[in-house]
């Protein structure tokens, strides 16, 4: 009994060992537990601190549905946005400010005359000189101080102020009058062909024309007709680009006038307003070139649409050059209007008077400046009266 009695106790100690140890790794299991819980339940209650100058902004947890509305170009899941961007237009140059360097020359002569008292036959003679240096030409300055000295003499005044103010009437009554609109009343689409010679800006001011008429309404097509000059097509679809219009193109070295046909029929079947067709420089003493300029115009007329305008386009720095190119460009493509370029970079604005007194062609444009915008209809009163001061 006594050995049965020890070996009954020794296996009931063991027992009761095995369950203390049972009862302490469950008690340590509970405890990790309730710990790691702990940790998890802080950690996801931490906010990082942002960076100096970063927002920051409370978590969401209601998690919405997100609805994205992609712009024209823009890849889905991504912030690149290959739609043109749209920048803040500066404003265009105004005719006033293209007419400075001539307002320098004739109007600054003109503004140190009116500070004279009474008149002499030296007055008249610096009158004129003045004309001719603005670029106005012999004859129309001596025109312009004869006809105002008659009138002078009829008010029975000496004064210098009066007789440049006659100046300015005298110049404003042979402006004034001619319709400077641009005709495009006729059957859509409403074809304008510029010309000119080399280097005065036709490119240019295709350009800045088609962003003109853009701006006010108008759908408009550029025809690359200029088929011959190297990289002439791939400068006006950069126009084209900036001006936001469409462009059609041809072979190079191709027939000009076939390049024209197809940007009129384009536009018939689009329903657009306007089509501007570049050509080729030349010069108005090439018979040849001369002559394929009028076929183009020939070809211009049977394309779709109207052939509204034949634009001159004539380098204000040119001086009474420009003269004679509007004479023979009047001769072969039957100019219907002149746009004045670089007027800006010239002291020689009056060419403008020249160009309407003897070809009675009216300016319908003017170039002040180098950007898209810089181009303005020509105003008649603006210009006499910076050209006078």
């Amino acid at each position: 009994m006594g050995f049965y009695s020890g070996w009954i106790m020794h296996l009931l100690f063991l027992v009761l060992v095995y369950l203390a140890a049972v009862l302490v790794v469950a008690a340590g299991g509970v405890y990790i537990s309730r710990q790691r819980r702990s940790r998890l339940s802080t950690s996801s209650k931490k906010v990082l601190s942002a960076p100096p100058g970063v927002a920051t902004r409370p978590p969401d947890t209601t998690q919405p549905t997100i609805e994205v509305d992609l712009k024209p170009g823009q890849i889905e899941g991504s912030a690149f946005d290959a739609s043109p961007k749209t920048e803040e237009k500066e404003a265009p140059k105004s005719l006033s400010a293209g007419l400075s360097r001539t307002r320098g020359v004739i109007g600054a002569a003109l503004s140190r005359m009116k500070l004279r008292g009474g008149l002499s036959e030296e007055f008249w003679s610096e009158l004129e000189e003045t004309l001719i240096l603005g670029d106005l030409g012999l004859e129309i300055s001596r025109d312009l101080t004869s006809k105002t000295r008659d009138a002078f003499r009829q008010t029975g005044l000496n004064s210098s102020v009066e007789a440049i103010d006659l100046l300015r009437r005298q110049m404003l009554a042979d402006l004034v009058g001619k319709d400077r609109s641009l005709g495009l009343l006729g059957e859509a689409p409403n074809l304008i062909l510029l010309v000119g010679v080399n280097g005065v800006g036709k490119t240019t001011t295709i350009g800045k024309l088609a962003n003109y008429l853009a701006n006010n309404g108008s759908s408009v097509i550029l025809a690359a007709g200029d088929t011959f000059r190297a990289a002439a097509s791939e400068q006006l679809e950069q126009w084209a680009n900036a001006a936001e219009v469409e462009i059609v193109k041809g072979n190079s070295g191709g027939d000009p006038a076939s390049v024209i046909f197809d940007a009129a029929s384009r536009a018939k079947a689009i329903g657009a307003d306007v089509v501007i067709a570049d050509t080729a420089g030349r010069l108005q003493t090439s018979s040849n070139l001369m002559g394929e300029l009028a076929k183009i115009h020939r070809v211009a007329q049977k394309a779709p649409g109207t052939l509204s305008e034949v634009l001159l386009v004539i380098d204000a720095t040119t001086g009474q050059n420009g003269l004679s190119q509007a004479k023979s460009f009047s001769d072969a493509a039957h100019t219907t209007g002149v746009v004045l370029t670089k007027l800006d970079g010239s002291a020689k604005g009056g060419i403008a008077f020249a160009i309407e007194r003897e070809l009675g062609i009216p300016i319908k444009f003017v170039g002040t400046g180098e950007k898209i915008g810089d181009l303005v209809p020509f105003d008649p009163e603006t210009f006499v009266d910076e050209v006078c001061g």
